[in-house]
């Protein structure tokens, strides 16, 4: 896994946190009164369902574009073995190279 997608997966880890203890936060407050209190309850609530519904739009579409690439890759390759047999013996060989001038 690189690094971006590293970083993705924790933030999408820390705001389904986020919501989760918000929604603890809300079921906990059952004690409170007053008006104000409850329409900004209200108004939290409907933001974590919009929150979450936001959130497991992006979670489908991320998956939705990383099998899109898998496939476009596989199809490249065969259809393309020798091209990519060809690229991935020069990239092996400027790696041996390159280890070999360091030693």
């Amino acid at each position: 896994m690189n690094s971006v997608d590293q970083h993705k997966e924790n933030l999408m880890r820390e705001l389904n946190q986020v919501l989760k203890d918000a929604e603890d936060l809300i079921k906990n407050s059952e004690q409170q009164a007053g008006e104000g209190f409850q329409s900004a309850k209200d108004k939290l609530q409907a933001t974590l369902k919009t929150a979450k519904k936001e959130i497991q739009h992006i979670e489908e579409v991320a998956i939705k574009k990383t099998k899109e690439a898998a496939h476009a890759t596989d199809a490249y390759v065969h259809e393309n073995p020798w091209k990519t047999a060809g690229i991935a013996a020069g990239v092996g060989l400027l790696v041996g190279l390159l280890i070999a001038k360091n030693k």
